[in-house]
């Protein structure tokens, strides 16, 4: 009798300075988790990451559809990775009919390695079988490298229910091929699972291991991306939980919002750790009262924000309009999405600039700004709450849901005393002081506390004087909107010119704000390297604008803004110079600048691609036309 041995593959190294991977599923199978725990792992190890996910429109869509596409897109890399690349170089799906959406989008290299469950090729449903045949004829377009893995299989040797051991086996499996450190991400699922049992732990771990073991002992490639050892003290975390941090480290007392996509877990992660620093989730009846109850903390004397998205941002409208005319401190998150109305809710767009400057009826001046990184996220709170309290304004601060549930990793903050907000001074106000006794030259006065001896007056809405009361007075209301203005302009005094990206003059200059600088830095950065004069410069301020950008734009034969919202094609048919719609970003600075400022946009529903800039970047030199 003779016994016959399996001998391993063995695995051929290919060796990166960067790659993207994908792992897809139908809703609910975990492919998010999987996924942000890799690369949740890979940052930690000191590889540069950047996670986002692929969130399907429904909540609960039909399985085993292209529309059913839930998952996540890592791009990691030997040096710091600023946004999620082009098309992924390997693919994990757990039915094929995911796997067709991706294809269908373009999401996968020409030659990409798939890594797919091969369960439906076999099943006991004729139908599934024919689905699974028409998927492979379809995908057969493309130079792809199919493997099938048996997921379900091997995970029924750990789990009755293997729909909800997959992730964690596909982790394990992609922890070999990408040879992670197994302690770490043994760590990582231990921290995903802190809330459960340890059993629900070991049992994740199990499966984790079980699927490496398999990959060693089935896959015949594995991909190194070195990964450099930070030099000092990292965190890693997504955009809204960067917005939480901050907030806490701001010394924000009470975040007050209502549920909506794509802010919600801002207030989830608010509502794990605030209340150990003091603060307050309020959770309200709806958008509406959800700012109320912030502005009156505000009034009060607290230091307060609020967070929503553009739906909520249109309820607030109203609102808004009060607290500029009280000048009540105020800080709003706007985590943008798709629109308009509902829109695009589990999808990204920068869609909310015009409403979030011109929203309200009359002249309401407010600041606003965008962070583009993660880190941002953390240090604009800061900022934000100290413009809010210095200035008695409105700070709108625009992130995105590319930058809400991306992962990146960024140097640890050092707490530092002069972000939380000063004790108010409750001393009695001075005699005669009057609650908006404007400074003529600043636009400045001091803000009033409900209980502050000496400091009784009536709050309104109207128009009013220096001492709140209500007045149609034609010169008293052209005086209150000079103050409220001024000051607006005074605080532009304070701002530097943004960074230059490249050279400081050339053929073409982009301009950007928000989260797609990564994109758009990487994307002029490959221009130059084809020889191309062109450069970039990001905004982090767009209310006021940052100084220095009419000189700056000069300096360059064409301006070009780069955003994810909609402009018309400047060749579209019936679309004239006068009537074409712009980008928002360029709707402003030729309204500012007086400039020709061009705009390249789309609305993919995703993250621009640096790729697809570039075409764009070729086609604007070459033609002088954004299409």
């Amino acid at each position: 009798m003779s016994t016959t041995t399996t001998i391993p593959p063995r695995a051929r190294v290919q060796r990166s300075k960067e790659h993207i991977l994908e792992v897809v599923s139908d809703s609910g199978e975990g492919a998010q988790k999987c996924g942000q725990s890799f690369g949740a792992v890979s940052a930690k190890m000191g590889n540069g990451a950047w996670t986002v996910e692929i969130i399907p429109a429904e909540i609960q869509p039909p399985p085993r559809t292209p529309g059913s596409a839930s998952g996540v897109r890592i791009r990691i890399g030997e040096r710091e990775v600023t946004n999620w690349g082009d098309e992924a170089d390997l693919c994990v799906a757990f039915n094929e009919q995911v796997l067709l959406s991706r294809h269908r989008l373009g999401a996968l290299k020409e030659d990409a390695t798939i890594l797919v469950e091969n369960m439906w090729a076999t099943h006991d449903d004729p139908l599934v079988r024919t689905a699974w045949e028409k998927a492979m004829e379809e995908l057969s377009g493309r130079s792809y490298r199919i493997v099938g893995v048996p997921m379900e299989e091997q995970c029924l040797a750990v789990t009755d229910n293997p729909r909800r051991g997959k992730n964690m086996f596909i982790l394990g499996l992609l922890a070999w091929i990408y040879d992670r450190d197994m302690e770490r991400v043994r760590e990582q699922i231990a921290l995903q699972f802190r809330k459960k049992s340890p059993e629900v732990c070991s049992k994740n771990i199990e499966l984790m291991e079980l699927g490496a073991r398999w990959a060693e002992a089935n896959l015949d490639f594995r991909i190194e991306v070195k990964a450099v050892p930070a030099t000092a003290p990292m965190v890693v975390m997504n955009g809204n939980q960067a917005l939480g941090m901050g907030a806490m480290a701001a010394g924000l007392d009470l975040c007050a919002m209502y549920p909506i996509t794509p802010a919600t877990s801002v207030s989830h992660y608010l509502g794990e750790v605030f209340e150990s620093v003091g603060g307050i989730v309020h959770q309200a009846e709806d958008e509406i009262a959800a700012i109320g109850a912030a502005i009156g903390a505000s009034y009060a004397g607290k230091v307060a924000f609020t967070v929503t998205s553009g739906p909520g941002l249109a309820l607030k409208t109203e609102f808004i309009g009060l607290a500029v005319m009280t000048e009540t401190p105020l800080v709003i998150v706007d985590v943008q999405r798709g629109g308009p109305s509902t829109g695009l809710p589990t999808k990204v767009e920068q869609s909310d600039l015009l409403a979030a400057m011109f929203g309200q009826p009359g002249d309401a001046p407010k600041v606003i700004l965008a962070p583009a990184t993660i880190e941002e996220c953390f240090h604009c709170m800061v900022t934000a709450r100290r413009i809010a309290e210095s200035l008695r304004c409105v700070v709108l601060v625009l992130s995105d849901a590319n930058l809400a549930t991306g992962v990146q990793p960024f140097v640890r903050p050092k707490l530092d005393p002069r972000w939380q907000a000063t004790p108010f001074d409750p001393a009695p106000v001075p005699e005669g002081m009057r609650p908006y006794e404007w400074d003529e030259r600043l636009g400045l006065s001091r803000r009033f506390v409900p209980g502050q001896p000496g400091g009784m007056f009536v709050a309104t809405g109207l128009c009013h004087d220096e001492g709140s009361k209500v007045t149609y007075a034609p010169e008293v209301n052209q005086r209150g909107c000079e103050m409220r203005s001024r000051k607006i302009a005074v605080f532009q005094q304070t701002l530097l010119p943004p960074p230059v990206s490249g050279p400081d003059e050339g053929d073409l200059l982009i301009l950007g704000w928000g989260s797609t600088k990564g994109a758009i830095e990487e994307a002029a950065e490959r221009a130059r390297d084809e020889g191309l004069k062109v450069s970039s410069a990001h905004l982090s301020f767009l209310s006021p604008l940052q100084p220095g950008l009419p000189d700056l734009c000069r300096r360059f034969r064409q301006v070009m803004t780069v955003e994810i919202n909609y402009s018309d094609r400047a060749d579209a048919p019936f679309v004239a110079a006068e009537s074409r719609r712009l980008g928002q970003l360029a709707y402003i600075l030729r309204g500012q600048l007086l400039l020709d400022v061009d705009c390249w946009t789309r609305v993919p529903g995703e993250p621009l691609r640096p790729g697809r800039i570039l075409e764009a970047i070729r086609e604007k030199l070459s033609k002088g036309v954004a299409r």
